[in-house]
């Protein structure tokens, strides 16, 4: 390709809202811009709390009040308001491939993909989720759609492999998720900083949970996990970060806090809320041992973040994760916790073992998992798909 190819990005929520879809993107799209080898163009509704001159790519806004409506009729109006918008946002912008980030997204510009609107411009679609977390409704719409895809990405060969039975009309590549740029660098003498600033002594272990308040996350299993531990005589700190967006969600983190307290005592609690990218990129520098709690994870996320600051990372076997993690032995059954705590005793009496441990994750992270792995695989998949054109 001899002129830089314009890729527009489709997405139903602002790119500056919280959330892995919109982080994933935004990273990406830095990764693009900075690389100069295409040029990538964000439509999202408009933003929240950021300008779009605050973003080192273009942004391109659309008017919606679709912040998880519960009147069906207004999700109705928004989406017909989305198809139009869209309609009208890849008529002016006339990119070279359109790249739907999400969903909602992809259903929106299926409307207009399947009445002939836009033949001639190629589009892939990324499946951040799992095949089996759509509604039927859904999977018909995102089923019609893909027969006029380019691609479609997934973000495990597990998904993929849900995908393939289904006979999607077009080929599915696998590009692992990324994480945001505050992850990049890897800062020697950042972990001795962090411990020391919360309290840690030399040689305490600190066991960390991280991540938004949802269902799927199994906050309730925490305390249990906590006390578990403690009941198998090994000596820690907990190291807890929550997001927080609902009224509601205090109720849970209240009684998250308190399980854990009652287990180890509030000495050996450190808590944190609402972080940022850069705090929270900080504070994975204090643990040892990253759990991972999920009973339905599609990829994450938080694994890759802790991995990136050499944590120890535990997790449960579900979607996305054993192959994020990569081996069975740092994989558990919430049912069967002695396995589980008989590895954390194992890794808490071996500083030899833990520090490999440590340095494995860390090493998969930069082999798989940063911004630039991620940006030279859509790089590669562009440049199939528009070397013809």
């Amino acid at each position: 390709m001899s002129e830089k190819k314009k890729i527009l990005y489709l997405m139903e929520y602002p790119i500056d809202l919280p959330g892995g879809g919109q982080m994933s993107t935004q990273t990406l799209c830095e990764g693009l811009a900075a690389s100069g080898k295409f040029e990538p163009v964000v439509c999202c509704p408009n933003l929240l709390n950021k300008k779009a001159e605050d973003y080192p790519f273009k942004i391109v806004t659309y008017d919606s009040d679709e912040n998880r409506e519960l009147s069906k009729w207004s999700r109705i109006s928004n989406f017909l308001k989305r198809i139009k918008d869209f309609k009208r946002i890849v008529r002016q912008e006339n990119p070279d491939l359109v790249h739907v980030s999400m969903s909602e997204s992809l259903i929106t510009y299926g409307a207009l993909v399947c009445t002939g609107h836009f033949k001639k411009i190629p589009f892939v679609y990324t499946d951040r989720g799992l095949r089996y977390g759509y509604r039927k409704h859904s999977m018909f719409c995102i089923l019609r759609t893909m027969k006029h895809a380019s691609m479609m990405l997934t973000t495990t060969e597990f998904n993929k492999s849900l995908w393939d039975k289904e006979d999607i009309p077009c080929k599915i590549h696998v590009i692992p998720n990324t994480i945001s740029c505050a992850f990049d660098d890897f800062a020697e003498g950042k972990r001795d900083e962090e411990r020391a600033k919360h309290g840690i002594k030399e040689g305490e272990l600190v066991i960390g949970f991280a991540g938004r308040i949802s269902e799927e996350k199994d906050w309730g299993a925490v305390p249990g996990i906590v006390g578990a531990l403690a009941d198998a005589g090994v000596k820690f700190k907990v190291a807890l970060v929550l997001s927080v967006y609902e009224d509601r969600d205090e109720e849970i983190k209240a009684d998250l806090i308190n399980g854990i307290k009652a287990h180890i005592g509030e000495e050996n609690l450190i808590y944190q809320q609402d972080l940022s990218q850069a705090e929270i990129s900080d504070y994975y520098y204090m643990v040892d041992i990253f759990v991972m709690t999920s009973m339905f994870e599609s990829f994450g996320k938080a694994a890759v973040e802790a991995m990136s600051r050499k944590c120890a990372v535990l997790s449960t076997a579900v979607g996305g994760l054993p192959e994020v993690i990569g081996r069975k032995e740092d994989l558990y059954d919430k049912e069967d916790l002695k396995t589980f705590t008989d590895r954390v005793r194992e890794l808490s009496e071996n500083g030899e073992l833990l520090d490999k441990e440590r340095e494995y994750f860390y090493n998969r992270f930069k082999t798989l998992y940063t911004r630039g792995v991620n940006t030279s695989r859509h790089e590669k998949v562009y440049g199939e798909i528009l070397k013809d054109r």
